[in-house]
């Protein structure tokens, strides 16, 4: 592990009250703006690292995907937002860690499996950017691949309403009601130490896609959408 990915994995007991707290506050504010409510908390694995999965229509989504557990989660975010020293430290007090964008891929999927080895849920959008509509775009396979490299599992997540909040492209934040549904982990087994098994990715990839869609279409008739 390189000196940087040490610090992917640190977490001091000041950062750890700190997202608590920034949490929280943006937890109440969700509630209030959004009316956010979730459900299906209890598919959460109780312990352990694992990967957070969710459909991706808007910027709310990254905090939105935070408020399934109390614990901190990580995300990657592009290395620019870290260039100005304040508004990296916030970002990294919320469980972000940046990725060279243009990097190769294997490079930021090191780092997403250096987060895991630190034991903490890691947030990464199966979509990549950000879309629009009502099915899902193909699917990367990113996340099965991280997951097969430490034996983590996946988490389905659909979010609901999001896109009426914030569309891509726009800066207005509407109170439009979101809904956030957390579907039951897609059990991975430990790829083993050598290369990552295609024919399984693929296989794993093709599962996640089917869940994703069940629980992003139950979080958009819960949100109204």
């Amino acid at each position: 592990m390189t000196k940087f990915e040490a610090r992917l994995v640190g977490q001091s007991l000041a950062t750890r009250v700190a997202y608590v707290v920034v949490r929280d506050v943006l937890l109440v504010l969700c509630k209030i703006w959004f009316r956010v409510s979730v459900s299906g908390r209890e598919h959460l694995p109780n312990s352990g690292a694992y990967i957070i999965a969710p459909v991706h229509r808007s910027n709310i989504d990254t905090p939105l995907s935070s408020f399934v557990t109390r614990r901190r989660v990580r995300f990657m975010g592009k290395d620019s937002l870290w260039k100005q020293k304040h508004i990296g430290k916030f970002f990294s007090l919320l469980g972000g860690f940046p990725v060279t964008r243009g990097a190769a891929d294997f490079e930021a999927l090191k780092r997403c499996v250096a987060v895991l080895d630190g034991g903490e849920p890691l947030v990464m959008f199966p979509e990549g950017t950000r879309q629009s509509g009502t099915l899902l775009h193909p699917l990367f396979e990113g996340p099965a691949y991280v997951a097969l490299k430490r034996g983590v599992p996946i988490v389905p997540v659909g979010i609901g309403g999001s896109e009426r909040v914030m569309r891509k492209g726009s800066k207005m934040i509407w109170p439009r009601k979101c809904h956030v549904t957390i579907g039951a982990p897609i059990a991975v087994e430990h790829g083993g130490s050598g290369r990552v098994d295609r024919e399984r990715m693929t296989q794993i990839t093709a599962e996640l896609a089917e869940q994703l869609q069940a629980v992003f279409d139950d979080a958009r008739r819960h949100a109204g959408d």
